[in-house]
């Protein structure tokens, strides 16, 4: 049925008039089909605003950062190298006037205290970890940004395909009721009826338009020019839902939340860094010492060595390691506070939003 079968001897009543309407737009819809092949999935603009997004790509290259920085912190110091003459004679600056001139050359080597330096290559590799998850965290935030502006971007073309669609019936109306008119079919009620929903239509449509516009706009940040593109016909296929406990149940898996706590390790380990300060930390060093001149019986003198240990003694801890440690482990505390109050924030935006779905 079309307009255009309606016989011209029907005199279209207000009465039909209310029930044609809908009964045109619901035969709009019947013939509505896709006439084009869609060019952009939810799924294309989420894969291209992942690898688009500068702060993902941030967040992992300072997870790569200190992950080699792990490795470096679990090595001993360099060494040292030491060389020295002494007793030179300032008179002459001969070495072999005194039988006590000397040439030192020797190396140094330090070692921290304890097991300071695989606490320090845990707490960084641990730093590491956390900042990989937290770029999981970005990724997920710029997938659900990507989907609700796709959605909406969906919703206003599609809107505006069925607007236009019944305006196209609506305009019909309108030359229909005018050609009733006059011939007297119908009042000037009628004629002003149909040019009134043709101009809500017409307003509607350019109101869909702008807001197409903005969305298009908005997603443009995530996924640049492609946001110019046609979206794809059909609605996209999302995950399915499980239940409230199950999702519940999941949120210590959530990725901020494995970041938080991959962050509690990191200050678990300052913690045992601080309490390897109670150790001595100590050095060695080895020297070769060259002597000039002759013994005064006329040989020469004999070179020597020599071989030091270095040992640092904390024995005055309440004013540096007491207040390292109890400042260490404040600041895990303070981690596991942050961790359990984000968890209660992803369990209330869960109920509410399964409330709302």
């Amino acid at each position: 049925m079309t307009l255009s079968r309606i016989p011209p001897g029907v005199r279209v009543q207000p009465a039909m008039y209310h029930f044609l309407l809908p009964a045109l737009i619901l035969i709009s819809l019947m013939g509505w089909h896709t006439a084009s092949h869609a060019e952009l999935s939810l799924d294309q603009a989420e894969k291209i605003a992942s690898e688009a997004d500068p702060l993902v790509a941030a967040s992992q290259a300072r997870a790569l950062a200190l992950t080699e920085s792990a490795i470096a912190d679990g090595q001993l110091p360099d060494p040292k190298l030491k060389f020295g003459v002494f007793n030179l004679p300032t008179d002459t600056f001969d070495f072999n006037q005194e039988p006590t001139t000397q040439v030192r050359l020797g190396i140094q080597q330090a070692f921290p205290r304890g097991d300071t330096l695989k606490y320090k290559q845990k707490q960084t590799t641990w730093k590491s970890t956390a900042e990989t998850q937290r770029s999981e965290t970005i990724s997920l935030k710029v997938n659900r940004n990507v989907r609700l502006e796709f959605l909406e971007l969906f919703y206003q073309v599609r809107a505006g395909q069925i607007i236009q669609r019944s305006r196209d019936v609506f305009a019909d109306l309108v030359k229909i009721t005018q050609a009733h008119y006059g011939a007297g079919r119908v009042s000037q009620q009628d004629v002003l009826r149909a040019e009134l929903e043709l101009s809500r239509l017409d307003d509607r449509a350019t109101h869909i338009r702008n807001r197409e516009a903005v969305n298009r706009a908005a997603l443009r940040k995530w996924i640049g020019s492609a946001s110019s593109m046609e979206i794809e016909d059909s609605f996209p296929t999302l995950p399915e839902l499980t239940s409230l406990s199950v999702m519940g149940d999941n949120l210590q898996n959530h990725a901020e939340i494995r970041m938080e706590s991959s962050r509690i390790e990191a200050w678990n380990q300052g913690v045992s860094i601080a309490r390897e300060q109670y150790k001595p930390g100590w050095s060695i060093g080895v020297e070769y010492r060259a002597r000039f001149g002759d013994n005064p019986d006329g040989s020469n003198r004999t070179d020597m060595t020599a071989a030091m240990l270095t040992v640092d003694l904390p024995l005055f801890t309440d004013k540096r390691q007491d207040k390292r440690l109890s400042a260490s482990q404040q600041q895990a505390d303070a981690a596991r506070l942050v961790r359990d109050d984000r968890l209660r924030q992803l369990q209330e935006m869960l109920d509410r939003e399964y409330a709302n779905w």
